[in-house]
């Protein structure tokens, strides 16, 4: 069975609780915490495109400044609708995507890239298939605050336990 903390946080307040001490107190109080899933990427915020020029050696490339909220950052992007005013999700090196996949900062074709530009598909959060490929990067809405954590704006920010429950244990059944 498995228990979204974002539920439990409707009722108790564990905002400020470290996820994997939580899950020890849980644990040692008599429900055992089999794993523990983040569903976060870290360095992933909101930005928008400031300025959106082609690559000088490429006819695919854009070289963009994308405002993070307390920088704006260069980021080459070889998505097709990549343009000026759009708000974005931008991995920030040091973010690790699915399959492992760290973003560094880099030079692509001899320019200078501080992270990437990015669609859902890349976040694990839709299928990798040819429609979704050809949509691009993801657009936010124009509201989106800049510079805030990517992942909790979208509402996948969350951490479940898988707890392994003894079959006496009836009063920890009813969770759905």
């Amino acid at each position: 069975m498995a228990i979204s903390l974002n539920w439990v946080n409707d009722y108790i307040d564990i905002e400020k609780e470290d996820k994997i001490e939580l899950a020890n107190k849980i644990t040692k109080a008599g429900i055992n915490v089999e794993k523990v899933n983040v569903f976060n990427i870290k360095n992933l915020v909101i930005g928008e495109v400031v300025e959106c020029n082609m690559h000088p050696d490429s006819d695919h490339l854009h070289v963009c400044k994308v405002n993070i909220g307390d920088d704006v950052t260069q980021i080459v992007c070889g998505a097709s609708n990549v343009r000026t005013g759009i708000k974005v999700i931008v991995a920030l090196p040091g973010a690790i995507l699915p399959g492992n996949f760290e973003i560094k900062q880099s030079k692509i074709r001899g320019i200078e890239s501080n992270g990437m530009i990015c669609a859902l598909f890349e976040l694990g959060l839709e299928e990798k298939n040819e429609e979704n490929y050809n949509k691009g990067i993801c657009e936010l809405s124009l509201d989106a605050p800049i510079g805030e954590d990517a992942f909790k704006y979208l509402g996948y920010g969350d951490t479940s336990y898988e707890l392994d429950l003894n079959p006496n244990r009836t009063d920890c059944n009813n969770h759905l």
